[in-house]
Order: structure tokens, then C-alpha cells, then sequence
């Protein structure tokens, strides 16, 4: 099963993939790990990839989809993938449908995880994760059971991302809309898009993502 899940930053994409990543064994494709893996491995898209982040510049939609493309060839996407990150825009997504035809790839679903801008804001703004095993927490709706101490490794060191500060979050949240919103109806139109509510509970979204998808879960 190939799958592109949506939503604007701080949907809960990330968390999403890596529950289907465990439970269902697809292989979540971060376009950001990607781009490091293709510089770390040396390979020719990698390169290109290399020196135009060393000369300052925003890598190109055609490199992004060339390191995708090279990517989903892999033994492990196999079983199938999920796409975080990637497509950002409809021009990615019709160069993506491009290379996934001749390679007999088809995407299964795009999941939009509908999020309400006013509480993401909220949800984005409070969120920071242990700065050693990278469990995450909410100042407000996930605190550590111990102030100051991290549930699970026992870490006191903790960090918050720069761009999820409260006077650069709506910045982010308008480049969403802008760039990569019209992604639903392009895929809508292709009688591929599913929706599930975003602004639930973890748990519960991720047995709505079960549910449109078909697939049953046993725990």
C-alpha cells in the first residue's frame, strides 16, 4: 500500500506515518531524511542535492523528485511506502504521478488529516520533545509525569522548534494553504483523497485512518 498523507504542519502527519510504519510495516519517506540520505550515500541526485544546499539555496522541485524517485525503488518500499512531506505542490505531485507510471507504482490514497487552523495554532505553539530520545510533549495537553523529566529515557534536556514559535507559526500555516492545499482537490479529482479528523485524539485518528483505508486492526 502507497500512501501520501496531507495536512498542514502540526497535523500529526509525522506521528501518523510512524504508527503505520510499525503496525503495518510501510516504510515512512520523510523528504527531509531523504535529501541527507542522498547526500550521505554519495549518489549522483545526491550530489546535485549537496551543492545547492552548500551555496545557500533551496533545493529544486526536480532534484526533490529525483531523490523521491530513486527512493521508492528500494528494497524496503517493497511492501509499500508513505510520503511525508512530499508532494508540496501540484507541480511535484504531477511529476510524481510521471515516475510512478512507467515503475507500475500506484498511489492508494492521499489522507488528508483535517485540522482546525485556530486550535493547530494552539497545538503547534505548546509542543517540544525531549532533546535526547525525541519523545514529544505539549506544555498544556502532554506534560511529563515528572516536571522537568522526561517519561521515557529520564532526560532533563528538552527543545522546541524554531519555526513553531507563535510569531512564525502562521507564516507556515499560510505557505500551506497557498502551496500545498491545492493538492486536494488535484487529488480528490482522482477519486484517491480520504479525510479523517486531525484534531482527534492519537489513538483515534489513527483507527479513522485504518477505517478508510480498509484495513482492520486486531490491538
Amino acid at each position: 500500500m502507497n500512501l501520501i498523507l496531507l495536512g498542514p504542519p502540526g497535523a500529526g502527519k509525522g506521528t501518523q506515518a510512524q504508527r503505520l510504519q510499525q503496525d503495518r510495516g510501510l516504510v515512512q519517506l520523510s523528504t527531509g531524511d531523504m535529501l541527507r540520505d542522498a547526500v550521505s550515500a554519495g549518489t549522483e541526485i545526491g550530489k546535485q542535492a549537496d551543492a545547492v544546499m552548500k551555496a545557500g539555496k533551496l533545493v529544486s522541485d526536480e532534484i526533490v523528485v529525483g531523490i523521491v524517485a530513486e527512493r521508492i525503488t528500494q528494497p524496503d518500499c517493497a511492501k509499500g511506502f508513505i510520503l511525508d512531506g512530499f508532494p508540496r505542490n501540484v507541480a511535484q505531485a504531477e511529476a510524481l504521478d510521471v515516475i510512478l507510471a512507467p515503475k507500475g507504482i500506484a498511489l492508494d490514497a492521499v489522507v488528508e488529516m483535517v485540522v482546525d487552523d485556530t486550535q493547530l495554532v494552539d497545538r503547534v505553539t505548546g509542543r517540544y520533545t525531549c532533546a535526547k530520545c525525541g519523545t514529544g510533549y505539549h506544555d498544556r495537553n502532554k506534560k511529563p509525569k515528572q516536571d522537568g523529566v522526561c517519561d521515557v529515557c529520564g532526560s532533563t534536556q528538552f527543545k522546541r522548534r524554531a519555526d513553531d514559535r507563535a510569531e512564525t507559526f502562521p507564516a507556515r500555516l499560510a505557505e500551506y494553504h497557498a502551496q500545498t492545499a491545492p493538492l486536494l482537490p488535484y487529488y480528490r479529482a482522482k477519486g484517491v483523497l480520504k479525510q479523517v479528523d486531525g484534531m482527534a485524539e492519537i489513538d483515534e485518528v489513527a483507527r479513522q485512518i485504518d477505517k478508510v483505508l480498509g484495513l482492520s486492526r486486531t490491538a
